[in-house]
């Protein structure tokens, strides 16, 4: 824990909670939802190896392997590309020096992709990524106060984007609605790390929802709360977030069934 990326100062991670919070997060995966859950081996030379969003992106039939931002991260694609590979996936490297991408600066919308221009992910990582998905539209945001673009949003239903309250987030919203050729709802809460939430639709349980939990964050809680379609799963997340993680970031999500 001592030795994984972060922002800023702070709390030190209580690893044993960090493990107890991360095993009820993959017990809701693997448990409540019957999704199969392929879990990377971990790598104590990678403290950071347990972000796995950052080091692909997966749409379709396609998984594109990112280049890290953080150099320290660039090892964390091998493992990444075994499984993606194991899954018989149309694999893209992305070897081009000049390029950086994380997984937490890409928001699929299902219609289009958002890119988050950010500490970690530059022009051609975005280049790159709109080469990889040439079906979708792809625009670029600029991303301040945030390690990443999903810091202060994320998708929270099919048409629906929640976000975050600060100016910094606000400005990038606006972006994304002058960039996209279709409107989508939003549904605002008070605190953005609360804004990174996990959408699945799931043909036996429909809108799942998976949010930050009422202790941490009670107030955007309560905006979720308003999801009255939705199957709401409240998650504790409170040790990596001093880690700069989020809800999405521990997981990729792959819309294929696997014969693991």
């Amino acid at each position: 824990c001592r030795q994984a990326l972060r922002r800023a100062a702070g709390p030190e991670v209580d690893f044993a909670r960090a493990e107890r919070e991360h095993q009820l997060y993959v017990g809701v995966l693997r448990g409540k939802l019957g999704l199969q859950v392929l879990e990377l081996p971990a790598d104590e030379s990678l403290p950071d190896c347990v972000f796995v969003e950052d080091v692909a992106v997966v749409c379709e039939e396609t998984a594109l392997l990112t280049r890290p931002g953080a150099p320290s991260r660039r090892k964390e694609v091998e493992a990444m590309k075994r499984v993606l590979e194991s899954l018989n996936l149309n694999i893209v490297e992305m070897v081009d020096e000049n390029a950086t991408l994380d997984g937490g600066d890409v928001l699929f919308t299902g219609r289009e992709f958002f890119v988050g221009l950010s500490r970690r992910t530059n022009q051609r990582g975005a280049e790159i990524l709109a080469d990889t998905f040439k079906d979708y539209a792809v625009s670029t945001v600029p991303v301040h106060d945030s390690l990443h673009l999903k810091g202060f949003c994320s998708m929270a239903g099919p048409n629906l984007i929640a976000i975050g309250s600060s100016e910094a987030a606000q400005k990038a919203l606006k972006t994304m609605q002058q960039m996209s050729d279709h409107r989508y709802d939003k549904l605002t809460v008070p605190d953005d790390a609360a804004a990174n939430c996990m959408y699945l639709n799931i043909p036996s349980k429909g809108h799942v929802l998976l949010h930050r939990a009422p202790e941490e964050y009670p107030e955007s809680a309560k905006v979720f709360e308003k999801l009255k379609d939705h199957m709401l799963i409240p998650i504790a997340n409170t040790e990596l977030e001093k880690v700069d993680g989020s809800l999405t970031c521990c997981a990729v999500l792959i819309n294929k069934a696997s014969d693991l």
